[in-house]
């Protein structure tokens, strides 16, 4: 029987063993209770004292405990095994007869090389299957395994010791390696290497941009407690701290912003960071194609920019702040494939059109660019854009006197009433049609020569039509004077600009915009305006007149009033409430023809008036209606230094007064409207114009007597040339009161 600690009642022993011996040593609370399994002779008796195993207690006594046998009472007949293995190697002889059930076991087997009689191969097992080994293993294994936990432990102990309160091992702030040092050695080192930083310029990356910023400059500097308190201390657990000899941790640092000034400096990096997105095409310079490289456009992100810039600015390597990419869609490819394959073989001739009478027209090479362009084609590449319009606009004028251009049907006063002048057709190129093979032209290698093609052009207004347009009478008419020859030669250049014009059904009637500039260029001079509510002179001055006389003559035709502006201060060659001031580009004069007959504008001008008479098909009467003066103003006083700038005048008041028109119909009478416009005059300012005081005569030598005091002269009275100018700018303010002004 092995020796062991267990209980026995209900133990069965494993198949294949013998009675009384057991496989496994027995352990108690960790400890080994058998050095080895002991052989027991069969025939012992039962009540045979046990062994007596030994056993290490917690104390590290040894004490002894002794293991009772079972007794016979304990045995059981199934308990008991059918087959019992002979005693071999003890000096006593085999049994002689079969075994107890009848069973002859077979025989033993052969020892294992080296194994002595008992089983034992020599190293200390007594059945061969490895029981001693094992258990040595086992003790070995959980001596290294308690030795390696007490160094571990003695370890800890000393490292939680020695390093309380440290940095952990392998942190840098910044790139600044500060593990394993005290909280206030760590900021000692952290402000040493990262201050100067603030007021250095760092590295700032946006997009495909790098450029520089002085953190200092925009707001930010170190948060040394805060980020102190961020790189913690050593951990307590102590995986984490065998780890930290292997491993590393940067931590940031903490900053502190001024919103204001970091913002600024974001704003300050949007010139050099921000873009426009560009599309790869092609250009022409001359002659010469050009390929334009597509670049993606891109924008800062101005508050995550500045995020950025406060989390990592103190970084060894600068920071990266984000931006917005605007994408483009051609590619590189595309735009060497419209260089390579379309624009370099249009410029690599000229385009000639042939008109009539031999005739010709030359599109130049370097005229090309003016014809093609490219789009993106939403494929990556580029689309060529062929511009017959524009191509028409260089070759036109080079065969224009090829052309038959259509006359509008127009009308003549000659014989004192509207005649219909008959329309004339034209003939005129069809460039659209002469240039339809534009693209092939442009690509071939060979001559390029096109004919140009001619077709029928009808005017715009036909004899047909002006006939039924009902100008036949006077509808409107209006005659002012007055003015001086300066405004007399602006005002007859500008209506015969406007004679003979066609105001169409429906159509609305421009001033500035019929006789365009009114410039030295155009034959106009320089005369009165009204310049900041004074008088002043201007190239063009005058016109105002020709615009009062056309109000009023389209007052009295009934027209509809789209746009006009009284003067600032009343003329008084001009109906009050009822008249008109032009200047060209800011202020002008509009009517328009609200009937379904034409209107046609006739100009009458003479050296001392001038007419305007509207023509058309008469429907209503009109009559205006002068409201009273009332809420008088009185004129400030102007003055101005002496010479050609300045105009003296007498001055004015200002009052408000109203118009109101009644217009009633030609053949009913009855009224048809009935509208009032108030119109508030400025008073006119009192100018003086003032010669400069002379300089005072040198102080006289000192005299050798002291001769009698002189009467003191009367400097209160004027000198006859102060009379003399006193009197000329007085008849200057009589007439500038009739003076025109524009």
């Amino acid at each position: 029987m092995s020796g062991g600690i267990g209980k026995h009642s209900g133990a069965q022993q494993r198949p294949g063993f013998p009675h009384g011996q057991s496989s496994d040593a027995v352990q108690r609370e960790g400890a080994e209770f058998a050095e080895s399994d002991h052989q027991v002779d069969a025939n012992a008796p039962a009540d045979a004292p046990a062994p007596v195993a030994a056993t290490s207690g917690s104390d590290g006594v040894t004490e002894a405990i002794t293991v009772e046998a079972p007794t016979a009472e304990d045995v059981r007949p199934e308990d008991v095994p059918t087959t019992v293995l002979p005693r071999v190697a003890t000096g006593q002889p085999a049994p002689s007869g079969p075994p107890p059930g009848g069973v002859v076991p077979p025989p033993p087997a052969p020892p294992a090389p080296g194994a002595d009689s008992a089983g034992s191969d020599g190293s200390g097992g007594s059945d061969g299957s490895g029981g001693v080994d094992s258990a040595k293993r086992r003790r070995i294994a959980i001596g290294a395994a308690a030795g390696v936990l007490a160094v571990g432990a003695a370890w800890y102990v000393v490292d939680l010791a020695t390093s309380s309160g440290q940095v952990p091992r392998g942190v840098t702030v910044a790139g600044v390696a500060v593990g394993g040092q005290s909280h206030a050695d760590a900021e000692a080192t952290l402000r040493a290497a990262i201050d100067p930083r603030a007021q250095q310029p760092v590295t700032v990356r946006a997009g495909d941009v790098t450029t520089e910023l002085v953190p200092a400059e925009a707001g930010l500097a170190v948060d040394w407690q805060a980020t102190v308190d961020r790189v913690g201390s050593q951990p307590l657990n102590p995986i984490t701290r065998l780890t930290s000899y292997f491993t590393h941790q940067e931590v940031g640092v903490t900053s502190t912003r001024d919103d204001a000034a970091l913002s600024a400096a974001v704003e300050g990096l949007r010139p050099r960071v921000d873009r426009s997105p560009v599309e790869g095409t092609v250009v022409f310079e001359g002659a010469k194609p050009v390929g334009v490289a597509p670049q993606a456009g891109q924008a800062l992100d101005a508050g995550a920019a500045a995020d950025a810039l406060a989390d990592g600015w103190a970084a060894v390597d600068g920071v990266e702040v984000p931006v917005t990419v605007a994408s483009v869609t051609v590619t590189q490819s595309g735009v060497d494939r419209a260089l390579n394959d379309v624009a370099t073989p249009a410029v690599a001739a000229d385009l000639t059109v042939t008109g009539r009478d031999d005739k010709k027209a030359v599109l130049a090479r370097d005229q090309v660019g003016t014809v093609l362009s490219f789009a993106p084609d939403g494929d990556g590449g580029l689309a060529p854009q062929f511009d017959v319009d524009a191509a028409a606009g260089v070759l036109g004028p080079q065969l224009v006197g090829t052309e038959v251009a259509p006359k509008d049907a127009s009308f003549t006063l000659a014989g004192g009433s509207p005649t219909v002048v008959p329309a004339v057709a034209g003939e005129m190129i069809e460039w659209h049609k002469t240039l339809e093979s534009l693209p092939t032209l442009l690509a071939q290698s060979g001559p390029r020569t096109v004919a140009a093609v001619y077709e029928p052009k009808q005017p715009e207004l036909t004899t047909e039509a002006a006939n039924k347009l009902g100008i036949n009478e006077v509808i409107g008419e209006f005659t002012s004077g007055g003015f001086e020859y300066a405004s007399g030669v602006n005002i007859r250049l500008a209506a015969s600009e406007i004679d003979g014009a066609l105001v169409k059904p429906g159509a609305t009637f421009s001033l500035n915009g019929h006789t365009g500039p009114r410039g030295t260029a155009e034959g106009y001079v320089a005369s009165g305006i009204i310049n900041h509510g004074r008088p002043d002179r201007a190239v063009g001055g005058g016109i105002s007149q020709l615009a009062t006389t056309l109000y009023n003559a389209s007052y009295f035709a009934g027209m509809e009033d789209v746009d006009h502006t009284e003067h600032s201060y009343y003329i008084s060659r001009y109906p009050e409430a009822r008249e008109a001031t032009v200047f060209e580009g800011a202020i002008d004069l509009k009517f328009k023809n609200d009937t379904d007959t034409g209107v046609l504008i006739q100009t009458i001008g003479t050296s001392s008036d001038i007419t305007v008479r509207l023509w058309g098909t008469k429907r209503v009467d009109v009559e205006s209606i002068t409201g009273d003066r009332y809420a008088a103003t009185s004129p400030n006083t102007i003055t101005l230094p002496a010479g050609s700038d300045c105009i003296a005048s007498g001055g004015a008041q200002g009052f408000t007064t109203s118009d109101t028109r009644v217009i009633t119909d030609a053949e009913t009478g009855a009224e048809l409207s009935r509208d009032t416009r108030t119109v508030k005059y400025d008073p006119v300012p009192i100018v003086r114009c003032v010669s400069p005081e002379p300089a005072p005569a040198p102080a006289a030598p000192p005299a050798a007597a002291a001769a009698p005091a002189a009467p003191a002269a009367n400097t209160s009275q004027p000198s006859a040339a102060e009379r003399r100018q006193e009197r000329a700018q007085e008849r200057e303010r009589e007439r500038e009161r009739d003076r025109d002004d524009e």
